[in-house]
């Protein structure tokens, strides 16, 4: 795989790992209530289904890093079918929360995938 895939991948991984950061231990915190757009009771009241959501973020993370890591044919199966999921989460979570996720999750997962597949 070339680098600048194996770049992007990995930057699509950190990005998951900062938001399990955020939505596990920092949900309730000012800067992630900006972030998110939520008032202090709504985060309050949120707080265990963030964590869940931030959890699922880091399968993503971990997903991708081992797809950066493993060998072909398994390393790039585990790149396609990951960053195939981040795009899916993103175009459903542009659809029910925010459009800013479109453009903050699904189009840098859909440029890493090109690069991936052009690699291969």
């Amino acid at each position: 795989m070339s680098i600048t895939a194996t770049i992007f991948v990995l930057a699509i991984a950190a990005l998951h790992a900062y938001i399990l950061v955020m939505e596990m231990f920092l949900w309730t915190t000012p800067r992630v209530r900006a972030s998110f757009g939520t008032s202090p009771e709504f985060a309050e009241s949120t707080k265990a289904l963030a964590a869940n959501q931030g959890l699922y973020n880091g399968f993503l993370a971990a997903g991708l890093v081992w797809g950066a890591v493993a060998d072909d044919p398994t390393g790039f199966a585990a790149k396609v079918f990951f960053l195939v999921c981040v795009a899916v989460a993103g175009v459903y979570g542009a659809a029910t929360a925010s459009r800013r996720i479109l453009f903050v999750q699904t189009v840098p997962a859909l440029v890493a995938l090109a690069l991936v597949l052009a690699a291969h």
